[in-house]
């Protein structure tokens, strides 16, 4: 959330931002509101000081003619305060709900574009795979090899179910044991996260109210997450930290949840695109500095990077045009991993910073060394999700006999250097 005060001083660039991001915001009315919610504010502060007055008054007279008048006095101004708060309560929902609309200014480098058609390469890693024999996509190979069940998995969940089972199963473990130990040798500390978790939690990162439609809600007006930044942003709230505990480096690990609402049609056979799966995600904070966080982004994506070369397979990485940022985002970078059967790349990790977007939002600020709270910066990457990653990494490690070769960095994990 930006602050009140720094919209109403930099309307113009806010008003620039959000048209950036091809997001509509109807700043006129927030501002009427803002000069509605001011004014009665006002009004409320000086009745309560009226009323401490009074009260004050009450207490030091010593005569019962005037304490019965002053009481008089206190019954109408407590009165008058009840009326303005109940105005003032009324303009604060509004308020409120146009405010949580209001998105983070774009970096003046996030490139101009209206979706992920427009993303800018940044770079380009590795020989995209070819082949001396006609290759199968990740369904035929992983269904040939016994290592993922589509029709039970229908059966049994729904659209878009899957089992994976056998050597999909294990190298699954394989992925996640050698990330635990890549990411953790690079000085984060393992988290294990709530996926159930409050609304407000998504209102916090920014998910809520855009993306309402893409999260599974419990009976309980509970929410079931679709990345572990919202539970390990969650964590921090109302903190107040040490300035020399900065930087935060969270490994964050959980089940993750999207009911893929507005991609109907989209990829509807294999494992690009689950309404369950799993991911292990870096998240960050840091001092209140935009250096530190364009550092600290840089570093959070160059990690995956590595990751993503550890294991072999082509990639690119991606600055996102403005129109395929999200709310709290300032700038982001995807990193596409080379498909083979689509002769295409696809999105494997999205590495983000905020500014202080989430932090206000979670009320996360750390003590500085003059003892003044300035509200963190905070970032967040993707480590590694699965079984997505399964769908790269089959296709472009499979052999002519129909067996899938072992990434050398996986087999200490796997136990064996081929699948077949």
């Amino acid at each position: 959330m930006l602050d009140i005060k720094f919209i109403r001083e930099n309307l113009e660039a806010v008003k620039a931002g959000a048209q950036k991001k091809r997001m509509n915001v109807d700043f006129g009315a927030l501002i009427k509101l803002d000069d509605e919610r001011r004014e009665l504010l006002q009004l409320v502060e000086s009745k309560k000081a009226e009323q401490n007055r009074v009260s004050q008054d009450i207490a030091r007279a010593d005569n019962t003619t005037i304490r019965q008048q002053l009481i008089t006095e206190m019954r109408a101004v407590k009165e008058e305060l009840q009326v303005e708060e109940e105005k003032l309560k009324k303009v604060m929902g509004p308020w409120r709900e146009l405010m949580l609309q209001v998105p983070n200014i774009p970096d003046m480098s996030v490139p101009e574009g209206k979706d992920d058609a427009d993303n800018v390469m940044a770079k380009e890693w590795g020989e995209r795979t070819s082949f001396t024999f006609e290759p199968k996509d990740h369904i035929a190979i992983m269904k040939q090899l016994d290592m993922v069940d589509f029709e039970r998995g229908v059966k049994v969940h729904g659209f878009r179910g899957y089992y994976l089972q056998k050597a999909g199963a294990r190298l699954s473990w394989a992925i996640w044991n050698h990330a635990q130990q890549f990411f953790l040798e690079r000085g984060f500390d393992p988290l294990l996260v709530p996926t159930i978790v409050r609304k407000s939690n998504l209102y916090g990162t920014g998910h809520l109210p855009n993306e309402v439609e893409d999260i599974y809600q419990t009976q309980d007006e509970d929410y079931l997450i679709g990345t572990s930044e919202v539970s390990t942003m969650g964590y921090h709230t109302d903190d107040v930290l040490e300035k020399g505990t900065l930087p935060i480096k969270w490994l964050a690990f959980s089940p993750c949840y999207r009911r893929e609402a507005g991609s109907h049609g989209k990829d509807t056979k294999g494992l690009i695109r689950v309404h369950e799966f799993y991911k292990i995600e870096q998240v960050v904070l840091c001092e209140a500095s935009h250096e530190e966080s364009v550092k600290w982004h840089e570093w959070l994506n160059r990690n995956t990077e590595e990751f993503i070369e550890s294991l072999g397979i082509p990639y690119r990485t991606v600055v996102n045009c403005g129109g395929d940022l999200g709310q709290g985002q300032v700038k982001k970078y995807d990193i596409e991993l080379w498909v083979p059967g689509e002769k295409t790349y696809r999105e494997i990790s999205s590495a983000s910073y905020f500014h202080d977007f989430q932090t206000r939002r979670f009320n996360i600020r750390y003590k500085d060394e003059d003892g003044s709270l300035r509200y963190a910066h905070s970032l967040n990457c993707t480590a590694i999700p699965t079984p997505r990653i399964l769908v790269s990494l089959v296709e472009n490690f499979q052999q002519e006999d129909g067996s899938v070769k072992v990434p050398e960095a996986l087999v200490p994990y796997f136990g064996t250097d081929v699948i077949q």
